[in-house]
């Protein structure tokens, strides 16, 4: 793999850990900002919103831009986000410090698939995306911990310090190593986004998408004040419990992709979702005992990110059937609704800690997820239908490919 494949991995990782270490850190935020956990909690909604809407948006308009100017200009975006972070004097400024590096993240993976696989041979070209996406597998393992342990000892603002650094990095790497003419297809327009959402079968795997990530953010966005407040773990021992989680996750996303190939992604993700629910209900019991917790958290990210696969192949199913001349936008969207339903879960666990209480939010996200669950359940028997009448795709088992939003 060339060294400039490296460069887009070390983007992706730094990326991936400014967008997930807010979660370990919204305990210290609140308190260093003299705000309430809630509204801490907003800052992983406005992040995944400016995700969701830079992602169609911003791609669309940029189609024209060359690739590596492009490119730099999104990680200079990124970089100047997080050293905004690091100096906000306020909670507003902090706000539009996780907007400006959502807005990146969405233009980033949009064109990043297609800047890779022109760096590789044809016969490379999956194993090029793979490798780019390996970034955000490995800064929840690593990057998100260390994040949330430079935060708890050195103040939440050297996390961001530390992650624009990677950023500076990132943008030397890539003007140095990247080819300065990419060759890719120009993106869709916004009108042939608009299109595909006129799908109904399509706006079904949207909602099971942004539901299923939904109940879980619900929950997992205050995950640091559970484990603090309602476990007993203190707060310079949250990281090594994102370490765990984090490390679960890598397994759970390989065990989704070899599930939906088995099964078909229909019946993984009833699997997927139906262990989901499960996991988060039996967090409300065992949140109160710190090594059950540890367990529950263990369990929690061995299913929580295992729809991914599922997810991403069902969608290209789909979009194959009703909508072929843009499959490619529809995968996008689905990356958009796992941010919708990240940014809608943040929100309504807010919601739910102010008037409920934090140990609401797991029982609660586990209803949420059993909606994904019945969403699932009604686009299996559509699917069985269609094929009876000969209007519908038979539903395959295809190579599922490991990757994460």
């Amino acid at each position: 793999m060339p060294l400039a494949l490296w460069a887009l991995t070390l983007s992706a990782f730094a990326i991936g850990t400014t967008e997930f270490v807010i979660v370990g850190l919204i305990p210290t935020i609140a308190d260093s900002l003299h705000v309430s956990v809630p509204s801490a909690g907003l800052l992983v909604s406005l992040y995944a919103l400016g995700v969701a809407i830079g992602a169609p948006v911003l791609t669309a308009l940029t189609g024209r831009v060359p690739r590596k100017q492009l490119l730099l200009g999104l990680m200079a975006l990124f970089t100047v986000g997080n050293l905004v972070a690091w100096l906000a004097p306020n909670y507003a400024a902090l706000m539009a410090a996780r907007v400006l590096t959502g807005l990146a993240h969405g233009v980033f993976f949009s064109i990043g698939s297609t800047i890779a696989t022109s760096l590789v041979s044809k016969e490379k070209a999956a194993s090029a995306i793979a490798l780019m996406f390996t970034g955000l597998t490995v800064a929840l393992v690593t990057g998100v911990p260390l994040g949330t342990f430079i935060g708890q000892h050195f103040g939440w603002q050297a996390t961001f310090l530390a992650v624009s650094l990677l950023g500076v990095i990132a943008v030397i790497g890539s003007a140095l190593l990247i080819p300065r003419h990419i060759a890719g297809s120009v993106p869709a327009s916004l009108l042939t986004q608009l299109a595909v959402l006129k799908k109904p079968r399509l706006l079904l795997v949207y909602a099971m998408t942004a539901l299923g990530y939904g109940g879980s953010f619900i929950a997992f966005t205050y995950l640091a004040p559970i484990l603090q407040d309602i476990s007993g773990f203190s707060a310079s021992s949250i990281g090594l419990v994102m370490l765990v989680y984090g490390v679960s996750v890598t397994f759970g996303n390989i065990w989704g992709g070899k599930l939906a190939d088995k099964k078909g992604p229909v019946k993984a993700l009833q699997i997927v979702f139906a262990l989901l629910a499960l996991v988060l209900l039996v967090l409300t019991f065992t949140a109160h005992d710190k090594w059950l917790a540890l367990l529950t958290v263990l369990a929690w990210g061995a299913v929580a990110f295992g729809n991914v696969p599922g997810l991403q192949v069902y969608v290209v199913q789909r979009a194959e059937h009703d909508a072929p001349q843009a499959v490619d936008v529809a995968s996008g969207l689905n990356i958009a609704a796992f941010n919708v339903g990240i940014a809608g879960g943040a929100w309504a666990g807010g919601l739910i800690v102010t008037h409920l209480g934090l140990m609401a939010t797991p029982w609660i996200g586990a209803l949420v997820v059993v909606g994904a669950l019945g969403l699932t359940t009604l686009a299996g028997r559509l699917d069985k239908i269609d094929v009876q009448t000969g209007k519908g795709i038979i539903t395959q088992k295809p190579h599922a490919a490991v990757v994460m939003h």
